[in-house]
């Protein structure tokens, strides 16, 4: 009997060994740790100019898809804010079977299971609590759910089973859409209803708007060479691409309390708020400030030859050196920030990521 149990408390004890912020991956395909990404990545179906293929680098995290010519060449300007992982088992028919797994320890907040009400299809959100602050990672397309919101969960868990649901993927594209996010601020529902949208928010605080996904399988390789690797030691290493300042209200940015290691709100109060972002728009750092602005404002931009649309998914506009928010950028500084909304600014395509 002792030697029937001995596996799985050796595999107990390994697992118990990580450190809190060690990931493991989501499913069986670990082919990325080999550099093999086209057996890892699954394909995006493009056609550019009548000539179609079918590049697995579109599974990539980041601006993946959707080329377009410029000054320097073709540049891809639709941004993919996960990874999407194909299967490596499939049933007769070509169902896939893969389990999927927790990366880490944590708590599952939210599981959409009505298909209709995302992009995401089936998906699942599991908070992980590192260093006092709230990190969130979500697993989309599944075929089936194995878990309930408010479930504690074990790292290398099955939580669901890879599919094909949500929008434009099929059977033969069927894939693990994985991220890794930010939650940007705990009062998103005011900011959702300002913008008057066509449809509800089914999804609460786990609205994909409310989370900003930072590159997942740049984290884990760069963790399988340096296993204490934290997620704001990792975020430090980002580039800053543009920051904005943002009129100082009555509170702090929620992201400050949320995530302490960004800056800092003791002390006097500022005239406003500095927020450094990546070229994805991800906040990086939220510093004080004492120059005074009415609206958002760019305050900083890396030079570019190109325009800056094509660059950052539309948040700003612009280039050389000169730019501007544009009314989604406005829009993601007015959440982050808790400021008083300017009026509602639909989404445009290639804002957010989609499959």
């Amino acid at each position: 009997m002792m030697k029937s149990l001995l596996p799985g408390l050796i595999a107990l004890a390994a697992t118990a060994a990580l450190p809190a912020q060690r990931l493991t991956l989501p499913t069986a395909n670990d082919a990325i740790y080999r550099g093999d990404g086209e057996a890892f990545y699954q394909y995006i179906e493009r056609n550019f100019k009548g000539v179609e293929s079918r590049p697995w680098e579109g599974g990539q995290y980041g601006f993946t898809r959707n080329p377009n010519e410029s000054a320097i060449g073709l540049i891809n300007v639709k941004f993919h804010e996960g990874v999407d992982i194909k299967p490596v088992r499939r049933g007769p028919t070509g169902e896939p079977l893969d389990d999927i797994l927790a990366t880490a320890a944590g708590r599952v907040v939210h599981v959409s299971t009505e298909v209709r009400h995302s992009n995401y299809g089936r998906y699942i959100v599991i908070e992980h609590r590192w260093g006092g602050s709230p990190y969130y990672s979500l697993y989309a397309h599944l075929s089936d759910v194995a878990v309930q919101p408010g479930q504690n969960v074990t790292q290398g868990q099955r939580i669901a089973r890879m599919g094909y649901t949500g929008a434009g993927i099929n059977k033969e594209r069927a894939h693990l859409h994985f991220e890794l996010n930010l939650m940007l601020t705990t009062q998103f529902e005011a900011w959702y209803q300002a913008g008057k949208p066509p449809d509800p928010n089914y999804h609460g605080l786990y609205n994909g708007l409310n989370l900003a996904g930072f590159d997942i399988a740049k984290f884990l390789l760069a963790q399988r060479r340096n296993p204490g690797l934290t997620v704001p030691e990792f975020l430090a290493g980002e580039e800053v691409f543009f920051r904005v300042l943002a009129p100082a209200q009555s509170s702090p940015p929620d992201l400050l309390r949320l995530y302490p290691w960004m800056g800092s709100a003791s002390g006097p109060a500022p005239a406003s708020w500095e927020v450094s972002f990546n070229r994805a728009g991800v906040p990086l750092r939220i510093q004080k400030s004492d120059v005074a602005v009415k609206t958002p404002t760019v305050s900083w931009v890396k030079p570019a030859p190109v325009p800056y649309w094509m660059l950052t998914r539309r948040l700003i506009y612009g280039a050389n050196g000169k730019a501007v928010l544009s009314p989604f950028g406005r829009r993601l500084v007015e959440l982050i920030c808790a400021l008083p909304s300017e009026g509602p600014s639909p989404l445009m395509p290639g804002d957010r990521p989609q499959e």
